[in-house]
């Protein structure tokens, strides 16, 4: 069966220096420290993370995805690079020379990866702009971001200029959690990698549901990352705000959130095979994309072995998950060949 992995994230194996550049810091610097291994580093040389070469070379990514069974990734960058916190200005730039490395990747290898790309969200009116270049000159497929925007949640007028603009360039949007709340006051034991990110991805959602967002924009084609989070679990918790409290839950959307189920994607990154069937039972069938978090820790060994493995399912449903349902997210009818 075809793979379609829509969660996998990718950097340029060297990044410009930033601070030198702008004249402050809080940029991602990469540290190769030794063959096929780099730091990545604040600029202020705090240590964020450690990454193999297939975070940045596309040969190994591709043979990597061969002994995996993937066919196709669908390529972001890693969400510390967004850099909403920064001057605009500096962030376009910053977008623009990753968007560029992505571009690049996709065009040398069409049938085995496509793009999303990253924009200065901070700043709608380049934000924009950077999307068209995007999906008029560099052809990619998307965008990524964040579950907010600095203080601006998913539902901020600000945020639908974007949305609105890729509905119109058909442009697929993957959430992904960064700047994870609470994240200074749970430094120990992962916390916000493991609580925050839930959350955040379940704001996001819930975000969007309150603000009316799908229905103002129904062709916009959203998935979330991490099956969506903590949403899933807490749907008859918000459910029932919604009902009991609607002078707090329905001041912008009289729309049930359980009437949006269906509206958008989650991918199928949920590392457990009973939560996986939950969320069939709870999004549907046709609603989950096969994604991995390549090529990191927290994601799946061997992208779409869960959803191989699963029991029960048809062939025809085990299809929809590991790639029907990335193609309609994506907009395709099928995979370039």
């Amino acid at each position: 069966m075809e793979k379609i992995d829509i969660h996998t994230h990718i950097l340029p194996r060297d990044l410009p220096k930033l601070k030198e550049r702008f004249g402050y810091g809080g940029f991602i610097q990469l540290d190769h420290h030794k063959n096929c291994c780099a730091r990545m580093l604040r600029d202020d040389g705090k240590f964020f993370r450690e990454i193999e070469s297939n975070c940045w070379d596309a040969e190994v990514r591709l043979s990597e995805c061969q002994s995996d069974g993937v066919t196709l990734q669908v390529l972001s960058t890693v969400p510390v690079m967004f850099s909403y916190w920064a001057k605009a200005a500096d962030a376009l730039y910053l977008s623009q020379f990753l968007n560029d490395h992505i571009a690049d990747i996709v065009q040398r290898h069409p049938t085995r990866f496509l793009g999303l790309a990253t924009l200065p969200m901070q700043d709608p009116k380049l934000a924009v702009k950077e999307l068209e270049r995007c999906m008029k000159v560099l052809k990619l497929s998307g965008i990524q971001i964040g579950t907010h925007i600095n203080e601006w949640n998913l539902n901020d007028e600000a945020v639908l200029e974007v949305f609105r603009a890729c509905e119109e360039l058909g442009a697929s949007v993957f959430v992904h959690p960064w700047d994870m709340m609470g994240e200074s006051t749970m430094n120990k034991y992962w916390l916000p990698w493991l609580v925050g990110m839930p959350a955040e991805s379940s704001r996001a959602i819930c975000s969007m549901i309150f603000g009316g967002v799908f229905e103002k924009f129904p062709k916009l084609r959203v998935a979330f990352a991490h099956g969506g989070g903590s949403f899933a679990g807490t749907l008859g918790r918000i459910q029932h705000g919604f009902e009991t409290r609607p002078d707090l839950c329905a001041i912008d959307n009289s729309v049930s959130p359980l009437n949006s189920i269906g509206k958008f994607f989650v991918d199928s990154l949920v590392h457990d095979e009973k939560t996986l069937k939950f969320l069939i039972q709870t999004f549907g069938i046709h609603r989950i994309a096969m994604g991995s978090d390549y090529p990191f820790p927290l994601g799946e060994k061997k992208p779409g072995s869960m959803i191989e493995n699963l029991v029960d399912l048809s062939a025809n449903d085990r299809q929809k998950l590991l790639s029907q349902n990335a193609l309609e997210w994506l907009g395709k009818k099928e995979i370039s060949k």
